[in-house]
């Protein structure tokens, strides 16, 4: 079962991928950390860098680009000056909702087509799928 679901999730994943926003022509890296922020509000950089599983040093290259790209603000935390939390501008945002409605679209017209029964099972597999993916 694994050598089967295994392919069939990569071709998924891949196939959700292309269909992401291009508008900045942004990297994994870059729309994940999005994705992060989005989800969970503003953050310092170590603690985004931990959600993603990646060393800081990586995670301040890819703050930088976002900030430069008017995606991302940082701003100096006020308990402690040498902590800066990281949040989405408005465009930032904007982006990552146009990137999941695009997504979404792509994925609804997919299982749209769909018999009943294959989006009955398709739905009960969802958390099953959220089970093995947990952390």
């Amino acid at each position: 079962m694994a050598s089967a679901l295994r392919p069939a999730v990569l071709r998924l994943a891949r196939r959700l991928r292309q269909m992401r926003a291009h508008d900045f022509d942004l990297g994994t890296g870059q729309l994940q950390a999005m994705g992060c922020l989005f989800r969970n509000g503003p953050m310092s950089i170590g603690e985004l860098a931990q959600r993603e599983q990646v060393r800081p040093p990586s995670m301040t290259r890819t703050v930088d680009s976002l900030e430069e790209l008017g995606l991302a603000t940082r701003q100096t935390s006020e308990e402690d000056r040498r902590r800066a939390m990281v949040e989405l501008t408005d465009t930032g945002r904007d982006l990552v909702v146009k990137d999941r409605q695009r997504r979404d679209a792509w994925l609804t017209q997919r299982v749209a087509d769909l018999t009943p029964q294959e989006r009955a099972v398709l739905r009960e597999a969802i958390p099953i799928l959220e089970k093995v993916t947990a952390e």
